[in-house]
């Protein structure tokens, strides 16, 4: 008779296995096939592999969602110029600011959901772009004045815009009027939207360090805290929604790091948690998508002539029945004299830098180990996209390049994978 391992105990084995292993554990017979179909199984692999928020995938099971984005990525790694379609938006747009997904930034699993942008026109106008049509879904009426911050939130399909009268506005991007409207005391300089449990919330920093905090999609004033003395100019969530980073680009400033739980449940007479980042003209941060207390900021020193990284890694530690937010450096490193200074900066799960520098991207360590140098373009790379599994380029010159990730940062860690062309005289469809 043949004796089975119960079913609990057998998770705990299987745990331990890769997807290729649970893959070939399914043929062994049903029994195991059944346990190695296990949602949170899969679960684990799809959080270990890739980081992303798990609330709203749409996904029919983690296995799935694993089979079919790992298809997606081998398909994009051997992806060649051909493979890509280019289409372009017509009319008088004037000039494209601000871009954030509104939907489809996630890994996509059934298709269904359609990759949606959200654009920021000089035309004072808030346009909404399907990405594979290449055409304009939604547009905003003309506002007032012109539009300067844009954020979304996805799992809502919400955007938030503030103008240079610091008029802030909700929309759901299907409606003709904003949802809510908000005229701030002061100009506006920041804005972060983030999901917690208790709903999603606004962030906005103003000319005065002022951080205010809005309830969504009401805007009704949660607490407001400031912070500096000088403009709030970076606002960034750690992808847990644990941390709030807060900066200002002047000499002066030195970066602050909030519990957001702080600045939601604020405590009358009483500052919320935060610690201060020894580390001032901070102009660009990161936060590590695996580790969601580990941030990584970019940093100019002697007149902006030269650049630096450092890493802090921070816990929440009870003392004394108080919460005290601990900071540990862990890594920092200044760039050679000699290199142009970079203005884009990505962080990896594996802890590595990306950023480019002219014509040239470039990979580091935390501790500052030169990993590898790309020179793909031929002109200035003027931005830079990050996440986990690609990094994209533009160079002055429309030419984009797509990178790839390689998994647990085996090397070569950043692999080149294809040049694209945007071909102005060629009206056909191509990159």
């Amino acid at each position: 008779m043949e004796l089975q391992l119960p079913e609990v105990p057998l998770l705990k084995v299987f745990s331990f296995l890769d997807a290729f292993s649970l893959l070939q554990v399914c043929q062994v017979n049903k029994y195991w096939s059944r346990v190695a179909d296990n949602d949170h199984l899969w679960r684990n692999l799809c959080l270990k592999k890739w980081s992303f928020s798990s609330q709203c995938l749409g996904r029919p099971t983690w296995k799935q969602f694993y089979l079919n984005q790992t298809k997606y990525e081998r398909r994009m790694a051997r992806a060649r110029p051909e493979d890509f379609i280019y289409k372009e938006g017509t009319g008088n747009l004037g000039i494209l600011g601000p871009i954030a997904y509104l939907s489809g930034s996630e890994h996509p699993i059934s298709g269904k959901e359609k990759p949606l942008i959200c654009t920021v026109s000089s035309k004072r106008m808030l346009h909404v772009w399907d990405v594979q049509e290449g055409t304009i879904i939604w547009s905003s009426p003309v506002q007032q004045s012109v539009i300067k911050l844009l954020a979304t939130l996805p799992q809502m399909h919400l955007a938030f815009t503030v103008d240079v009268g610091a008029t802030v506005k909700v929309w759901n991007c299907q409606d003709e009027d904003a949802l809510a409207t908000l005229t701030m005391p002061r100009a506006c300089f920041s804005l972060e939207a983030f999901l917690m449990k208790d709903g999603p919330f606004l962030l906005i920093g103003n000319s005065d360090g002022d951080i205010y905090t809005f309830t969504v999609p009401e805007l009704r004033i949660v607490s407001r805290v400031n912070a500096f003395n000088y403009s709030a100019d970076l606002l960034y969530c750690s992808p847990d929604n644990k941390w709030i980073f807060a900066s200002g680009t002047h000499q002066h400033i030195l970066p602050k790091v909030f519990f957001a739980e702080g600045l939601l449940t604020p405590s009358e007479g009483s500052a919320p948690l935060s610690v201060c980042l020894p580390f001032a003209m901070c102009c660009r941060a990161c936060w590590f998508p695996r580790r969601a207390n580990r941030i990584t900021l970019m940093f100019r020193r002697s007149s902006f002539k030269k650049t630096g990284f450092t890493t802090f890694d921070l816990t929440a530690e009870k003392t004394g029945g108080k919460t005290v937010i601990q900071t540990h450096q862990i890594a920092s490193f200044l760039l050679p004299v000699r290199m142009q200074s970079p203005i884009w900066m990505g962080v990896s799960d594996e802890n590595m830098i990306v950023f480019e520098s002219g014509l040239h991207l470039f990979l580091f360590t935390i501790n500052g180990l030169l990993l590898q140098q790309f020179d793909d373009h031929q002109m200035t790379i003027c931005n830079l996209w990050v996440d986990s599994v690609h990094v994209l380029t533009t160079s002055l010159d429309n030419y984009m390049h797509l990178y790839m990730w390689e998994e647990e940062g085996r090397y070569p860690y950043l692999k080149s994978c294809c040049h694209l062309e945007h071909r102005r005289d060629d009206r056909t469809l191509s990159w």
